[in-house]
Order: structure tokens, then sequence, then C-alpha cells
């Protein structure tokens, strides 16, 4: 068996079952994987992915594999891996994967390491740290990567402060950068898996509560529009005017983080950022005050500082921990503050990660097959590949749409006929 640390082979068949079901919501991939299993235009390719061990990413691998691709796969967070998804990849598909739900730090980035470990010439990353990692401590293996792709916006953030800083060793491609991905699967797909994740996790109603949402990106409209759609009153905190006004002629109210604490009954973070709700803000909160967190990384939120005036602390029920300050409120932390949406319920439905890796797939052939001459910076995905993903997905929807006449097409493209 192919070398792997999972944390229970006798998952495997639900995993493959699991796996199969999820598939079914996935053409795109699939018409992709056929292709690649005739042609075979990855041979030869090693790559190495720290995404998220979900059924979907176990279609990307299996994708990436048919076009003769040897897949590494690790988790990119420690709560967001299916057991029994790892399990099926490594009998059913012969995938090495290094992933186990509820790893500790170290084991993370053991997972991360034993990836690098098969010398990867293409990277794939939902976060960037398995890049932080290459040009940290395994500087030595730069010079063997053509190239990576980064699926999620706090990574793209991540990877142009390295490009920007002369650091990044190798050209990096935004997936999440992609109409295809970042118009579907983070608005779709984050706004109704993390409401998902909320009501699995606490099974409290929606309907009638203060909704607090930190963010006002793609993720965060999301997130807001299917609160809102449950019957939630949206508040939005925002430091960029542009957005902030958008939320508000969205029907929303906008307010900073420091008077939403004072009446919200649930808080979700979608920033990107560090410190998005702090110890003031927790002390300023409702008893029974509800916050998760549907950013990539759990430090938006001061989880050490709730923790440091907190007089008891307890977890009451799978992925809710209770923290009552000395005035005797009480605060809820969902899933430790990492992802919610991966942590206590089951990522993006596959209907949209169809087209997100699609675009992973893709994009791993346009760099190994025709082997662009690209500068060590972070590039957006080819509009020709996008454009692809989206004609391919409306043609397994049955959906048609109407084409440029030569006339239209010619007055589009002149200037001399006027109005």
């Amino acid at each position: 068996m192919v070398k792997h640390d999972v944390k229970d082979m006798r998952l495997a068949e639900l995993g493959k079952q699991r796996i199969e079901w999820c598939e079914n919501s996935m053409p795109v991939v699939k018409m992709i994987r056929a292709r690649f299993a005739k042609e075979k235009p990855l041979k030869g390719l090693t790559i190495a992915a720290c995404l998220h061990v979900t059924t979907e990413t176990g279609a990307l691998a299996r994708t990436l594999q048919a076009g003769g691709a040897n897949v590494a796969l690790c988790a990119s967070n420690p709560l967001s891996t299916q057991d029994d998804v790892a399990a099926s990849l490594v009998k059913h598909d012969g995938l090495s994967v290094f992933a186990i739900k509820g790893e500790n730090s170290q084991t993370y980035y053991k997972h991360i390491d034993a990836c690098l470990d098969f010398h990867p010439a293409v990277t794939m990353d939902d976060g960037a740290d398995l890049v932080n990692v290459l040009h940290g401590k395994r500087k030595a293996q730069i010079g063997e990567v053509l190239a990576g792709t980064e699926e999620t916006t706090t990574g793209v953030i991540r990877l142009r402060a390295m490009a920007a800083d002369g650091v990044l060793g190798f050209p990096v491609i935004a997936i999440n950068d992609a109409d295809t991905k970042h118009l579907f699967d983070n608005r779709y797909g984050t706004g109704q898996s993390t409401l998902d994740g909320i009501i699995r996790s606490t099974n409290r109603l929606i309907a009638g509560s203060n909704f607090v949402v930190a963010g006002y990106g793609w993720c965060g409209r999301g997130t807001a529009m299917r609160a809102h759609g449950m019957g939630a009153n949206i508040i939005v905190a925002e430091i960029d005017p542009v957005k902030a006004i958008e939320a508000v002629m969205d029907g929303y109210r906008v307010m900073p983080m420091a008077a939403a604490a004072k009446i919200g009954d649930i808080f979700c973070t979608l920033t990107g950022d560090i410190k998005v709700i702090t110890v003031k803000h927790f002390e300023a909160m409702k008893d029974g005050a509800i916050v998760c967190n549907s950013g990539h990384f759990n430090v938006e939120l001061d989880l050490k500082g709730l923790a440091s005036i907190a007089k008891s602390h307890r977890e009451v029920r799978p992925f809710v921990e209770e923290f009552v300050l000395p005035s005797g409120k009480r605060i809820f932390v969902l899933a430790e503050g990492r992802l919610i949406n991966l942590s206590a319920a089951e990522g993006h439905p596959s209907t949209v990660m169809d087209m997100s890796f699609a675009n992973q797939a893709l994009t791993v052939e346009y760099l190994y097959d025709k082997r662009p001459k690209l500068d060590k910076k972070v590039y957006v995905v080819p509009r020709e590949i996008d454009q692809e993903i989206a004609r391919l997905k409306l043609a397994s929807l049955g959906v048609t749409i109407d084409k440029l006449t030569a006339e239209q097409r010619a007055y589009l493209n002149s200037y001399e006929m006027g109005t």
C-alpha cells in the first residue's frame, strides 16, 4: 500500500460511496477526467496538494491521477478532513494521503512535510501553508517546483505579499480569482455551508436573530444572503467603504464591530485578517452569544484573549465550547474558531466545487502541458479556461445561450460606426 497516514482504513468503503455520491453533481470534473484518462496530459508530473480532504477534493485528486499525475495529499485545516474519504483514496485509488480530522499542529505540519517528501513539481494549496513551509525550512526544494496553484482568498493574499517582497520562489496561479470560482464557490458555497455548520452544531433558530457578518467580500455576501433568506436580521461590519455601501444598498445594517457586539446573537467572521473579534468585543456581547469563523484561519477570533478572561471553559456539545466570563455571561465558540462549514458540516456542495476544481485541473494542465514562461508572481487563471468551464457547466445543466453574430462582433470591435 502507498505511504499514508489516515485515521482508520476500515472507513474506506463508506468514503468510496460518499465520493461516488458527490461526483454525481460534478459533471464538469468528470468530463475533464474522461479526457485526461485518454490523453494523459499530466504524465510524469508529481503534485503536492494541501487541500481540505473532502469528497470533492477526492474527485479532483482522482481526476489529476487519471491524467497521469502522481498526487500526494494532505489537509489544509486540522478539522476539515473527512476520515472516510482519506481512507478511500488510499485503499481504492492508491493515493498517498496524510490527513486526520482533529490532528494537532505538530501532526498537521508533519503531514505537509510528508507531501513535500515526494519532491513535487507543482504545488496545490488552500491557504498557502504548503508554500510557506517550502519557503521556510525546505528552501532547497524551491528550484524543483515549476509552479503552484492557490485555492482561497487568504492564501492569495499571503502569496501576493510574498511576491511584493520579492521572496516568492515560483509562479502561482490564483484559482480563487477565476470568475467560475469566487462568484459561485465563495458566494453560494460558503453561504450555504456556513449556515449548515452553524445549524448542525447548535440547532438554533436563525429566523429572528441578529446575525453579524464580519467582512462583505464574496464569502460574506453569500453568508449574509443565506442567513437573511432564513429570516435573520443582518448586521455587517466592514472596513472597506465601497463594500459597506453595497451592504447598505443590499438592505442590511452596517456598523462597527464594537456596536454590533452589543446586539448580535450570532457572529461569523469572513475577512482573512486577525483579531476581527477581540476581548473588548467578547466582553460587550450578550449572554449566550454564538461566535464562529468561516474565514480560512481561526486567527480572526482572539481565542487566547477570550480564554484568558474566562473563569471557566467546557465543551457543551460537539463543536460548541462555552466560555463563562467573570460577569457570568456565556460566550459559545463553534469549532474552535476554525472553518465552521468544514469542521461542523461537509463544506461546499459539490455542485459549486465542480467549477472550482475544474479550474484546478485545467490550470495544472496549462502549467504542465503548455509550459508557459511565467515570472515569480501571482497570476489569474487564463480567461479561456474560465470561459471553457462556464461553457461546460452550462452544457451539463442543459442550458444554451446566444452567440454574437458577425455583424455584432464587428460593431463591438469598431469605433467608426458610432451610435
